[in-house]
């Protein structure tokens, strides 16, 4: 996206004013947790949504939510715990998609097989083979899919990507991308019975079914890979995002990782350091996190370093980017982040792009396909991590070269009665 494109996506907010004098769209929330409540917030203060319904397994979550939704626009949305039926009974223009990981193929393919418009959490999916059959899905209904990776339309962002392009930070041969969390091993909480009001059987769906444990949920589950595929899976998609915007390249070649936990002694299962080599056509990615050891000896806690010939620019979050030229006596450049509260976010310039996406039938920034190739990185290092191996990928088939074993991995096996989606 140029700044002619974000002018036009943030023009876009002001569109929706015309419509709100006559029908506004018809929404629904299918996970009204934390980040669901945050992009449905957003979509209210655009003044082009009704909202006619949420679904949530946990009526802990579920409660609250109406009663705010009531309060600040005055909409009474019916209450569902089957999304499924939500959906069949309700058929919204838009849905939006907040659940947990391994819920995201299932619940955005239902929606637009319905007639909705879908706005889906990043990483998109659990596993590549499900990411494709969204993607389908998407495609035959005809829908629109704006995916949640609302660093493509941040500000600075932009404009980062614009100064990458123009040639100043010279040939790029390397870029590294990480985050560093503070924190440390962490200990282990014992399972208990669920909290009244939540259905865990639904909770973990068509994930394997594991005790309840206030770990998981609410907002652990992304360090327990039966649910997510950890730090990778979560922040890493900003990221590689970020490097598959600037490069012509549509997706690795090659891919190895290694890691492990070495220092949590908690419930969770994710690697708590893991570092992923991704071989491109004209350069090579790194990506590197823990989960522990956040300090103040490194000058940026996340985000992604490109390393040029005429010098080294961090694309950050919210520290905005700064290019450090290699000729000595050259300033620094330096942009500041526009970012929105709660949770230093820009869902509001992605909402008013998905909104005129739909009202001139395009493709969004995000589009579902744009979303599906960043999730694969991820997936792609959680892969090759738990087979302990480099894989070479073969990214227009999308198939491992030459590692049955490993192209078994593309997909899992759902737990009965719930049916894995097939492209």
């Amino acid at each position: 996206m140029n700044r002619r494109d974000f002018a036009r996506v943030a023009a876009a907010g002001a569109v929706p004013l015309l419509r709100a004098q006559g029908r506004k769209y018809t929404t629904a929330l299918i996970g009204t947790g934390w980040w669901g409540m945050n992009i449905l917030r957003t979509a209210i203060a655009a003044g082009e949504s009704k909202v006619v319904a949420l679904c949530d397994v946990d009526q802990n979550q579920l409660d609250p939510a109406a009663a705010e939704v009531t309060k600040l626009c005055g909409d009474q949305p019916k209450k569902y715990k089957d999304f499924r039926e939500m959906l069949s009974k309700e058929k919204p223009e838009i849905a939006i998609v907040a659940t947990p990981d391994h819920w995201h193929p299932l619940a955005m393919i239902e929606a637009v097989k319905t007639g909705a418009h879908v706005y889906v959490e990043k990483p998109i999916s659990h596993t590549i083979n499900e990411g494709r059959a969204m993607v389908k899905a998407a495609r035959d209904a005809g829908r629109i899919v704006q995916v949640g990776t609302h660093r493509r339309v941040s500000p600075h962002n932009v404009s980062g990507m614009e100064f990458l392009r123009s040639g100043k930070v010279g040939k790029i041969g390397m870029i590294r991308a990480f985050v560093h969390n503070a924190g440390g091993p962490g200990q282990m909480v014992a399972d208990s019975e669920p909290p009244k009001g939540l259905d865990w059987n639904m909770w973990c769906g068509p994930a394997p079914l594991r005790p309840y444990n206030k770990s998981i949920h609410p907002r652990g589950f992304r360090q327990f890979l039966e649910y997510a595929n950890g730090t990778c899976g979560d922040w890493g998609i900003h990221w590689f995002d970020q490097i598959l915007w600037w490069t012509e390249e549509k997706y690795p070649r090659r891919v190895f990782s290694t890691g492990g936990r070495y220092i949590k002694q908690d419930n969770s299962n994710a690697p708590d350091t893991q570092v992923a080599t991704f071989q491109f056509e004209t350069f090579t990615a790194v990506w590197e996190h823990r989960t522990y050891a956040g300090n103040q000896a490194e000058k940026a806690p996340l985000g992604a370093y490109f390393y040029g010939t005429k010098g080294t620019f961090h694309m950050g979050w919210r520290d905005g980017w700064t290019f450090y030229p290699a000729a000595k006596g050259e300033p620094v450049i330096h942009e500041d982040p526009k970012l929105h509260e709660p949770d230093s976010q820009n869902i509001k310039e992605l909402w008013a792009d998905f909104l005129e996406s739909i009202r001139r039938n395009r493709r969004p920034v995000c589009d579902i396909e744009i979303g599906h190739r960043s999730t694969n990185m991820s997936l792609l290092a959680m892969l090759s991590l738990r087979t302990g191996r480099s894989i070479q990928w073969d990214g227009e088939k999308e198939q491992i070269i030459g590692d049955p074993e490993a192209n078994a991995l593309l997909s899992r096996e759902y737990r009965q009665p719930w049916k894995y989606p097939r492209a």
